[in-house]
C-alpha cells in the first residue's frame, strides 16, 4: 500500500514494538508529527522541555526496560541538542534510535535555515548513522537501525531523514522486510575449557564484572558461578544490582570510590575474571599495577575492548550469557574457606561515612530511602558526589534498578532519565538522586514530569557547591576553590511549586524521614531539598594513577 515516509516511520516503529517515543517538534519534522497524530492511539509521544531531556528520557527508558529507546528531533539545533544524550548512551552501550528530520534534499549543503549535517556531528558517538535523502532508502535504514542498536555491543543509532522524504510516498507493506539476523559471538570449547581449568585450579579467585553482564541479562548465570565455585565478586557502577547487596559473596563496588574490601581483594587475587567490562580508568587507576598478582581473564562481546586498557593473560570474545552457559557445566563444585574468610574480614573495614558538621549526612538520607521503599524501586542519579554515595549505600537488588551516566559522566542526565524510567515502568517507584550542581542543568524537565503526572521523587543533596570538584580542590589543590562555590540562591521548594509540583525541605534525619513519607503519598513530582555540609566527602578514594596502597579512608 502507498504510504508517506512519515507513515512508514510509524509503521516500522510498531513492527519493532515501539509504543513510546520522546521528542520535540519543529519545522522540518512537521510531516513526522502529523503522522504521529494518526497513530496517537498506538504510539505515545512524550514532549520534553528540551531535546537533551528527550534523549536522556529515551536512554532511561531503555536502561530500565531493556527495550530500545526512541527519540525524535527536528533539524539544526533540535538535532544538535540530542548530541550529549546520544554520547551518554554510546559510552554506556545503551540501545537507542534517534530519528531526526532535516531540511529538504534540494536545500542540503546550502546553509538553509536550521540545516546541519547531524550525521557528521554524531559519527564519533553513534554505533552507526544513516542519511536518508531518497524514499527508497527509508525502510531498510530504519529496520537496520533497530538491528544495529540491539545486536552485539548495544548502542545508539541515528537516522537523519530529509523533509521531502517524509512527505514522499512508497509502496510499503508492514512485515515484509526481513532484516539480516544479528550474529551472536560465542565461545569455542577450547576457550571454555581453558577458563574452566583456571577457575578450578585457583586459590584466590575474584570476579570483576561490568555493564556487559547487566546488558546481557546474565545475572542468574553469574550468581550460579559465584555459588558453585565459591568466588567473591566485585562490580563497576554500571553493574550495580546484578548481585544483591546482601549476597555474602558480594564485596561491593570496585575502583576510585569502591569498597576497601573490593580493592584489596583484587590486589591479592591469584585469578581475576573480568566479565563484560573494559578496565576503565576509574577502576584500573594504575593499569600496570592493577591486579598485579593475578592471572587476568577478560570476556567481552566487543573485541576492541580486549587489552585496550589493561593487558590480560587470556581473552574470549563472546556474548557473556553464551559464555557463562557454556562454562557452568565445566565448573567443579569448590570451596575457598580461607580466602572467603579473609575477604569477609576485609568487608568489616569501611571508610568514614559521615564528614563535616551538618545535621544530615548522605548515608542517612539513602538509608532512610531504602528503609521506606520496596526492592522494586528504580534509582536514577545525576553525576557527582551524590552519584557515588548512591552507588555505595543503596541496597541494590535488581539488574535494571540503578540508572546512572557512567562512561560520559553527564551532569544533568538524571531528571530526563528518571522521566523515561517512570514512563517505562508506571507501576514502580522512581527515585531521582541529584546534587544542586547537576540539577541546575536540566531541572526544566519538571514541566514534563508535571504535565505527565509522574510521581518521581527528586532527592537534592544540596551542599551549595560543586561537590566532587570541590572535594578534589580540597585534597589536591590546597583548598583553592576556583569556580566551585557559585553561591546560588535557588529556592528549590519555590521552583517546583512554580512548575506545579510539591516541594519539601529537610535539615536532619528525622525531618527527612517525615517529609519522605509525605512525598510517597503525592501523585505528581516531588523535590526534597536536603541540606548537607560542604565538607562531606566520598570515601574511600584512590587518587588517579594510584593503587590500593594510596587509598584515602578518612
Amino acid at each position: 500500500m502507498k504510504l508517506t515516509g512519515s507513515q512508514v516511520i510509524a509503521e516500522i516503529l510498531l513492527e519493532h514494538k515501539v509504543d513510546t517515543v520522546f521528542g520535540y517538534p519543529g519545522g522540518a519534522a512537521l510531516n513526522v508529527y502529523d503522522a504521529l497524530y494518526e497513530y496517537k492511539d498506538q504510539i505515545r509521544h512524550i514532549m520534553t522541555a528540551h531535546e537533551q531531556g528527550a534523549a536522556h528520557a529515551a536512554d532511561g527508558y531503555a536502561r530500565s526496560t531493556g527495550r530500545t529507546g526512541v527519540v525524535f528531533a527536528t533539524s539544526g539545533p533540535g538535532a544538535t541538542n540530542l548530541v550529549t544524550g546520544i554520547a551518554t548512551a554510546f559510552m554506556d552501550s545503551i540501545p537507542m534510535v534517534a530519528i531526526t528530520s532535516n531540511v529538504p534534499n534540494s536545500q542540503i549543503g546550502k546553509d538553509a535555515f536550521q540545516e546541519v549535517s547531524i550525521t557528521g556531528v554524531t559519527m564519533p558517538v553513534t554505533k552507526h548513522n544513516f542519511f536518508v535523502n531518497k524514499i527508497e532508502m527509508l525502510p531498510k535504514a530504519l529496520h537496520d537501525a533497530f538491528r544495529i542498536a540491539e545486536s552485539g555491543r548495544r548502542g545508539p543509532v541515528l537516522v537523519d531523514i530529509t523533509k521531502d522524504v517524509t512527505a514522499a510516498k512508497i509502496d510499503y507493506k508492514p512485515g515484509n522486510y526481513q532484516s539480516k539476523p544479528a550474529e551472536v559471538a560465542r565461545p569455542t570449547e577450547k576457550e571454555l575449557k581453558k577458563v574452566a581449568d583456571l577457575i578450578n585450579g585457583a586459590r584466590r579467585p575474584i570476579i570483576y564484572f561490568g555493564g556487559g553482564v547487566a546488558a546481557g541479562e546474565a545475572g542468574l548465570q553469574l550468581r550460579e558461578l559465584m555459588k558453585r565455585a565459591d568466588i567473591p565478586a566485585t562490580y563497576t557502577m554500571m553493574a550495580a544490582g546484578v548481585i544483591g547487596y546482601d549476597d555474602p559473596r558480594n564485596i561491593g563496588l570496585l575502583g576510585m570510590h569502591g569498597t576497601i574490601a573490593a580493592n584489596r581483594a583484587v590486589d591479592k587475587a591469584d585469578l581475576l575474571l573480568a566479565f563484560g567490562t573494559r578496565f576503565s580508568d576509574r577502576v584500573a587507576l594504575n593499569p600496570k599495577k592493577f591486579a598485579k598478582k593475578a592471572t587476568k581473564v577478560q570476556v567481552d562481546i566487543d573485541k576492541a575492548e580486549i587489552n585496550k586498557n589493561v593487558h590480560v593473560d587470556y581473552a574470549v570474545v563472546s556474548d557473556i550469557g553464551e559464555f557463562l552457559n557454556g562454562l557452568l557445566p565445566l565448573i567443579e563444585k569448590n570451596e575457598h574457606p580461607s580466602w572467603v574468610k579473609e575477604v569477609t574480614e576485609m568487608k568489616k573495614t569501611t571508610g568514614d561515612v559521615k564528614q563535616g558538621d551538618s545535621d544530615l549526612h548522605p548515608s542517612e538520607v539513602i538509608t532512610s530511602i531504602c528503609d521506606l521503599t520496596d526492592k522494586e524501586t528504580i534509582y536514577v542519579t545525576d553525576v557527582g558526589q551524590h552519584q557515588m554515595w548512591a552507588a555505595q549505600y543503596l541496597k541494590h537488588k535488581n539488574t535494571h534498578s540503578f540508572i546512572t551516566s557512567g562512561g560520559l559522566g553527564t551532569m544533568g542526565f538524571g531528571y530526563g532519565a528518571a522521566i523515561g524510567a517512570q514512563i517505562g515502568n508506571p507501576n514502580k517507584r522512581v527515585i531521582h538522586i541529584t546534587g544542586d550542581g547537576s540539577f541546575h542543568m536540566n531541572l526544566n524537565e519538571a514541566c514534563t514530569a508535571v504535565s505527565e503526572k509522574l510521581p518521581i521523587i527528586s532527592i537534592i543533596m544540596n551542599n551549595r557547591v560543586l561537590g566532587m570538584v570541590y572535594q578534589w580542590q580540597t585534597v589536591f589543590y590546597d583548598g583553592r576553590y576556583s569556580s566551585t562555590t557559585p553561591e546560588r540562591k535557588t529556592d528549590f521548594v519555590k521552583v517546583i511549586e512554580g512548575f506545579g509540583g510539591t516541594g519539601y525541605r529537610a535539615e536532619n534525619p528525622e525531618q527527612f524521614r517525615e517529609v519522605f513519607k509525605k512525598a510517597l503519598q503525592q501523585e505528581g513530582p516531588v523535590w526534597i531539598d536536603c541540606k548537607i555540609g560542604r565538607e562531606e566527602r566520598v570515601l574511600p578514594m584512590i587518587p588517579g594513577g594510584g593503587t590500593v596502597e594510596d587509598m584515602i579512608i578518612g
